[in-house]
């Protein structure tokens, strides 16, 4: 599905220039959108702006996710950064740009899956087959599921707009308690699951075009995920853990696509990450990209390379970042003989001015023969869901006493531990499995959602800090008040006394 955010009807660019800012805008159900939506290829482009909304998640999930953890010690060099206070875990983040986007992009891209949804559900909805409607309903509530999920992950309480509302009414709906933000979310991912098919095969001519799309598989995959956040510690506030318990839904779930056997673990780890092997069998779900100047290029790649790197490689990109380097913790985590070490990050390099830098920064979607016209333009896909999650997923459950059994979680950590030239290990405990997953995942944004949802992680950070802070800059003690992030300035400024700010900030 490499076309699949990069062709808009020219009709709903004009429409959709209206609420590209904030969610306060003119949303896509007034004016001339009702016909707009005349025929299927109308739907199909409308769909195509929801997934749109995908495109910056990667670094999204880099800046709030990966950067606020422990495997990376992101202190600016040259004057203070966007992204060091996220990293340094200051208080005043709500007028952060990268905060900001989290709240803008997310919201914009679930007033897009709303107006597709309304439509679909109106009149217009009838220019479409059963079969196309189910789908286009399935596919727009797993997007509308997975932005709200990224909300809720993100800041706590959040609006909950499950219809395209107009700016008077986006004005008046106050914070919505998590629990009713999940409740949607369920339900939207469960009708994604009835409604689309368990994979995309491009050996199958119908599925051509397809591959890429949202999936019974994918919707699975992001539920159990949702489930095993929900059922981590409260800490006190209100954030994404509920206490729920529900870590039996989730091994179900993961159980289903293990068995289904459309997903395969890819014997060699960087092949996961190929160009030249996108789409593998490791793949359940992707940010899709295309480079060449189309504008759908992706721009993680430039986010976590240092400029002077670039310069090093004679990658003219003008304008690129300063290093963040990969905690010294992280890296000492690898044994002898872990390949994954070497393929996650660049070990130190040389300036053009002869300068050897010696800390490392992570490279796992960088392939320097693959740049496009300038720094936002890299082609290679982002998996957001593999199989390899699944199985330590599914570990996770088991340790959690959801069925299975000790031997369970030995050989799908080994399995993993095996592919990377490690030896097995036994009696596996939650502590080893959580370590398992920083080595595997680095640089795929995953390690603060694991501890925040496994209860560790402020014993993880506070232990963390003092150790790898050598230039004194991150807070210490931080609190269960930095598991969310602030509700950004600009949406309190919107509507004054509407939302709450989060404590802490």
């Amino acid at each position: 599905m490499k076309n699949r955010y990069t062709t808009l009807a020219a009709a709903l660019l004009l429409t959709l220039s209206a609420c590209e800012k904030d969610l306060d805008q003119a949303p896509l159900s007034s004016g001339s959108v009702p016909t707009f939506y005349q025929t299927p290829n109308d739907f199909d482009q409308a769909l195509t702006a929801t997934y749109a909304g995908l495109v910056a998640y990667p670094d999204r999930l880099y800046n709030l996710s990966e950067m606020r953890s422990d495997n990376i010690y992101g202190v600016g060099e040259a004057g203070v950064r966007d992204w060091e206070p996220i990293n340094n875990f200051q208080t005043t983040l709500a007028t952060n740009p990268y905060i900001a986007e989290a709240w803008t992009t997310n919201y914009n891209a679930i007033l897009r899956a709303n107006t597709v949804l309304d439509q679909l559900a109106g009149t217009n909805g009838s220019v479409l087959s059963a079969a196309v409607r189910s789908r286009t309903e399935g596919e727009a509530k797993f997007l509308r599921a997975f932005y709200y999920f990224d909300l809720v992950r993100t800041f706590g309480r959040v609006p909950l707009i499950d219809k395209a509302l107009v700016p008077s009414e986006v004005l008046k709906v106050p914070r919505t308690p998590v629990a009713q933000v999940y409740e949607l979310i369920i339900s939207d991912l469960q009708t994604a699951i009835a409604n689309l098919p368990l994979i995309y095969d491009n050996a199958v001519t119908a599925d051509k075009g397809s591959v890429g799309r949202a999936t019974a598989s994918a919707a699975k995959a992001l539920l159990a995920l949702v489930y095993l956040t929900r059922s981590g510690p409260t800490y006190g506030i209100q954030g994404p853990g509920l206490g729920s318990n529900e870590y039996g839904k989730a091994a179900t779930l993961l159980n289903e696509i293990i068995a289904s056997g459309k997903f395969g673990f890819v014997p060699k780890y960087a092949d996961i990450f190929s160009y030249t092997n996108e789409n593998n069998r490791e793949v359940i779900f992707d940010v899709q990209y295309i480079s060449g100047g189309t504008g759908r290029g992706g721009t993680l790649p430039t986010l976590v390379s240092p400029g002077v790197y670039f310069a090093a490689v004679k990658i003219p990109f003008a304008g690129a970042e300063e290093i963040k380097p990969v905690a010294n913790d992280l890296l000492n985590s690898y044994p002898t003989g872990d390949g994954r070490k070497d393929f996650n990050f660049q070990m130190g390099y040389t300036t053009l001015t002869n300068i050897k830098e010696t800390r490392a920064f992570e490279r796992k979607y960088l392939n320097e023969t693959l740049r496009g016209v300038d720094r936002f333009d890299w082609p290679i896909n982002f998996i957001v869901l593999r199989y390899t999650d699944v199985l330590l997923m599914r570990a996770e459950c088991i340790l959690h006493g959801a069925g299975g059994t000790p031997a369970d979680v030995d050989a799908a950590v080994n399995q993993v531990r095996s592919r990377a030239g490690l030896g097995p290990i036994t009696g596996v405990t939650l502590a080893q499995l959580l370590e398992e997953r920083r080595r595997e995942f680095a640089g795929e944004g995953l390690r603060w959602h694991d501890l925040v949802r496994e209860g560790v992680v402020l014993d993880v950070m506070n232990a963390w800090i003092p150790k790898e802070d050598t230039r004194n800059k991150i807070t210490r003690n931080i609190s269960a008040n930095s598991i969310i992030y602030p509700i950004p300035q600009a949406e309190l400024s919107a509507a004054p006394g509407l939302y709450d700010q989060n404590p802490g900030y």
